[in-house]
Formats: C-alpha cells, structure tokens, sequence
C-alpha cells in the first residue's frame, strides 16, 4: 500500500468527533459584516511604505537641451496654469487635486478620486 492510499484510509476512519473544537476568536463583528471589522482588519498594513508622486505635468526634452539649462530656466509642460495635478500611488493614478500653501509648504487638496477599471 503506498503512502497516498494510506492516507485515504486513515481520513475515511477519522470522524467529525475526532477533531478538535473550532477556536472562537471572540469577532467584534458577526461573519458576513465585514465592514464592522474593517479598521482593526486594516490596523496591519498601516506601517506599509508607498511612494506618492504629484505630476504637475510632463514634457520631452533632449538630453544636449537637458545639459544646457541653468538655474532659472523655464521647462515647458503639458498642462496649463489651474488644470488638476494627477496623484500617483505606487506608480498608479489614483486621484487629482489642486496644489496648495500650507505654512509656506505646499501641498495638494484632492478634487477627484479615479477609479480603474479593472
């Protein structure tokens, strides 16, 4: 009788009395109601690095042009004064927003979440 057989053998003799007892994890929340338990369910990922990028715009440029410029010098972008600024998470567009002045720092007040098909 080789191993896969035995093993068989043994679970179609083992009854549900044989197990032990299902621990009870005492959940806050009854099972189906996940929203209930979802802050503590989170409480796990909240240390997790992300990289958050806010692109203002984009352009090309060559790399002789690149080399040339000086401090001052003005890149021209794809975007005009007053359009949304797109926020990336992790490489992935997740929102725009404005770009604004907090205590001489600036910052950028989400106006629109985006979301992806999948």
């Amino acid at each position: 009788m080789d191993s896969d057989q035995r093993d068989m053998i043994i679970a179609s003799e083992t009854g549900p009395d044989d197990f032990p007892p299902l621990e009870d994890f005492g959940s806050a929340a009854p099972a189906g109601n996940a929203a209930a338990s979802a802050p503590t369910s989170l409480e796990a990922i909240y240390d997790v690095p992300v990289k958050v990028q806010a692109v203002l715009g984009r352009s090309r440029i060559a790399i002789g042009a690149l080399m040339q410029m000086k401090a001052g010098a003005v890149i021209e972008l794809d975007r005009r004064v007053g359009e949304p600024v797109d926020i990336f998470v992790n490489n992935r567009l997740i929102a725009r927003g404005e770009v604004v002045m907090i205590d001489n720092s600036l910052g950028v007040t989400l106006t629109e979440i985006v979301r992806q098909e999948r």
